[in-house]
């Protein structure tokens, strides 16, 4: 029996690093197996959730764990290609009757992969025969529910006529995210804000002498200037000016606010937005950031106010504060600005990265088709399902730019799921033009390195040119 939990438990563990590959690298190295070539029939032969990556990362894992389950590499390896072949067999049979990527199928979706390294397991074990049917009946039912819990979890559509996405568990992580007591342990376990920041670059940079310079670094915030030319822009938005900046961490340090103070105080713009993370821990207490905030915001000379959106520092409860600092927040919403019976639109969703509370069907609810759309999302991590929507802009922040870079290479570590193309400066994307800021503030620890602080000032121009 004990053989027989060993072989089921390797099995589910098999069928379970593909989906799991996609939350740890996000849409990087999505590559489809079949090349998105279509079959004799004119269906896809395999479908776009059949990734190279996910075969990859299963092939891989189960070769290194196998032997924590007393297989040979070699056997678990010829395992997990079984597996492979069996869910790719399965996607083949799916495809040609018509069944929705993603659909899961009770015995349909889990025989073939089951049933396929098993006898090869047990026959490479000179176990007995009937053993296949007592891990085939364990491993169906417990892969079927498996995959509809997974899909529950990261497929789950939003409630309709809810602004935001509300399953009890992301709003107990939003609200538990404001009180420290009960999420104080939640900081040893996030790699990007314990293990990477506290431990790794603290460590190495103090270690070596630059802690001091690298606080230093993060203090030299530039004025990037950017012009976006547009033949879609209504004329009377010619010329329009954005101040646009986003992760502020204004409590991380305590000379940031007066040195943002500094470079925006004389300037002058139509517009302010600010793309999230205000205060500088995931966890724990918001106030001193929203003291820094209020004392910030009175310096923005923006015609038409301030707009901006959460981040994944931020939690539910600042928002009236926020509010009260003069911001206008959208959450899943739309915003615009009007002259002479014209107008741009401005579009807010909710946080992408860790809470994945944004929802774009319910933010671009009331803009008309042919509107002019600024998108603003805290990560570029939505940038594909923006595409679709044909905004002319998505502006976004969240990766700092990497906020230490090598020299000449680029950021070490983006903070993100979206392709290194988007971590900092000017992308494309399927005709939407994104611009990802470097941030002003700086996470985890407040150091920089080849990668200094901004403020983006972008002119709005009518006609042809440089998007």
């Amino acid at each position: 029996m004990a053989t027989d939990i060993k072989i089921l438990i390797f099995l589910l563990l098999a069928n379970f690093l593909p989906p799991l590959a996609k939350v740890i690298m996000g849409n990087r190295f999505d590559a489809p197996l079949d090349g998105g070539s279509v079959w004799t029939d004119g269906r896809r032969i395999l479908g776009s959730h059949k990734t190279i990556r996910g075969c990859l990362f299963s092939l891989i894992g189960c070769a290194l764990v196998s032997p924590l389950f007393g297989f040979s590499i070699s056997l678990g390896l010829a395992a997990s290609v079984l597996v492979l072949t069996g869910d790719l067999l399965t996607s083949f049979i799916k495809r040609r009757l018509d069944h929705e990527p993603g659909r899961v199928d009770l015995v349909l979706d889990q025989f073939l992969e089951g049933f396929l390294p098993t006898i090869f397991i047990i026959h490479q074990q000179n176990l007995s025969w009937w053993r296949v049917a007592s891990i085939m009946l364990l491993f169906i039912p417990l892969t079927y529910l498996g995959s509809r819990f997974w899909y529950f979890l990261h497929y789950k559509k939003p409630l309709k006529n809810i602004p935001r996405l509300i399953r009890s568990s992301t709003r107990f992580k939003e609200w538990r995210s404001c009180h420290l007591p009960l999420a104080r342990w939640q900081a040893f376990f996030n790699f990007e804000n314990f293990f990477y920041f506290r431990v790794l670059i603290t460590c190495f940079f103090k270690g070596i002498g630059l802690y001091t310079k690298g606080m230093k670094n993060a203090l030299e915030i530039e004025i990037t200037e950017e012009t976006m030319h547009d033949p879609s822009l209504p004329s009377v938005f010619d010329g329009f000016r954005i101040m646009f900046f986003s992760d502020l961490h204004l409590d991380g340090n305590p000379k940031l606010t007066d040195v943002i103070i500094e470079r925006i105080k004389d300037i002058d713009v139509d517009l302010c937005l600010i793309g999230g993370d205000f205060r500088m821990e995931m966890y724990g207490a918001i106030a001193p950031a929203l003291r820094q905030l209020k004392h910030l915001t009175p310096y923005v000379r923006s015609t038409n106010g301030i707009l901006g959106v959460l981040g994944n520092h931020d939690c539910i409860e600042m928002l009236p504060e926020l509010e009260d600092a003069g911001i206008i927040l959208l959450v899943n919403d739309s915003w615009f600005v009007e002259r002479k019976g014209e107008r741009i639109w401005i579009i807010g969703i909710d946080d992408p990265h860790y809470y994945k509370t944004h929802d774009l069907a319910m933010a671009f609810k009331n803009v008309p088709e042919d509107g002019f759309v600024i998108f603003l999302s805290h990560s570029p991590e939505a940038y594909e399902e923006a595409a679709p929507y044909k905004p002319e802009l998505y502006l976004c922040g969240h990766t700092h730019g990497g906020q230490i870079c090598l020299p000449g290479r680029g950021p070490i570590f983006t903070h993100s799921r979206a392709p290194y193309f988007t971590a900092s400066g000017r992308w494309k994307h399927k005709g939407m033009t994104g611009y990802t800021t470097r941030g002003v503030g700086s996470a985890g620890i407040p150091v920089r390195f080849n990668c200094p602080g901004e403020i983006v000032l972008l002119t709005l121009k009518k006609g042809e040119g440089v998007r």
